[in-house]
């Protein structure tokens, strides 16, 4: 599997709401960061599904290399 393209080396806070699902890119390719606009198709990634259990702010991965995907882990430290 290829590394995905950084798309921001900090992650970025979204307002969520309780029991809505959101797909974050994983391919880093997308124009909506943090979310998937199909930009993968063709490629080895695919968007993952986030379900948010609480309404409040998120901090979503923009670096694509948190190993608490899709959420940010300090991983864009180390980058």
């Amino acid at each position: 599997m290829s590394d995905p393209v950084i798309a921001a080396r900090a992650p970025v806070g979204i307002d969520v709401e309780a029991g809505k699902t959101y797909y974050w890119c994983s391919c880093g390719k997308s124009a909506k960061q943090p979310f998937c606009d199909g930009a993968h198709k063709g490629g080895e990634f695919a968007p993952l599904a986030y379900t948010a259990t609480q309404t409040g702010k998120v901090w979503f991965c923009q670096c694509k290399h948190s190993a608490n995907k899709p959420l940010c882990d300090g991983a864009h430290k180390t980058l």
